[in-house]
């Protein structure tokens, strides 16, 4: 059966996260209705991944395994009529039959948008940050994360991850007016990781801990030990790798 990739972004603000539940309404399931109604069959989907939620999307990936034939440009207008306006489907692609949106993703990239004025037109989409921090020291502390590191101090509790290793390959703060964008790319994340990351860097950002207890965090393995998660509407999926060779188009 014909595996193809869809590229898609959303507003999560009215959605908890990517991932279908029972109890809320996540990104997933509303896709899968789309699908399963305009092509008259029952489909699911695979996600590159979770958000939280209330986190934005302006790149992830999922896959369907489709039998019955399509024009690909028919379906991406009939799926962009069909969805909410906060959902959006960018592209399709046909892919490798054993080509998966989660297990064949080599780096993802997440952005945490902060404004450090009050800023009516951002509501929903910034983080409104009123204390004054030192982008330089957080630059510093933020290199620190590179390489391949055991980030348990950043997970959430409760998760069901074999292990807490991750590879982060860039980490880094801008400013632009009064505007803060932390940007970081890794192998994979572990729940809740960019936001607990992002909560400590603030804090080293403001003095309230140091360089040498921020490196103490991280060899520490405890979540206790770490700032606060920050609010998920400042945080976005912002693009996810593959390798070339599995799209056929």
């Amino acid at each position: 059966m014909p595996r193809y990739f869809f590229e898609i972004a959303y507003n999560g603000t009215n959605y908890a996260g990517w991932q279908s539940q029972a109890n809320a309404t996540g990104v997933q399931t509303v896709v899968e209705h789309a699908l399963t109604k305009l092509l008259r069959s029952e489909i699911k989907i695979v996600g590159s991944g979770r958000t939280d939620t209330g986190v934005h999307c302006t790149q992830q990936f999922f896959h369907a395994d489709i039998e019955k034939p399509f024009k690909k440009q028919d379906l991406l207008h009939r799926l962009n009529s069909f969805l909410p306006r906060d959902i959006a489907i960018r592209s399709i692609h046909t892919v490798a039959p054993d080509a998966s949106a989660r297990y064949s993703a080599r780096e993802r990239t997440y952005e945490y948008h902060i404004t450090l004025l009050k800023d009516p037109m951002v509501i929903g989409l910034a983080l409104h940050y009123f204390k004054p921090v030192n982008i330089q020291t957080m630059n510093k502390a933020a290199a620190l994360l590179c390489g391949e590191h055991d980030f348990e101090c950043f997970s959430k509790v409760k998760t069901d991850v074999n292990h807490f290793l991750c590879t982060i390959k860039r980490a880094s703060w801008k400013q632009a007016g009064n505007t803060l964008v932390f940007t970081i790319s890794a192998n994979r994340f572990l729940r809740g990781m960019v936001r607990a990351i992002v909560g400590t860097l603030l804090d080293v950002g403001t003095g309230k801990i140091s360089m040498n207890e921020f490196k103490s965090i991280i060899n520490s393995k405890d979540r206790k030990k770490a700032g606060a998660n920050v609010d998920p509407h400042g945080l976005y999926l912002v693009r996810v790798n593959y390798p070339k060779s599995i799209f056929i188009d």
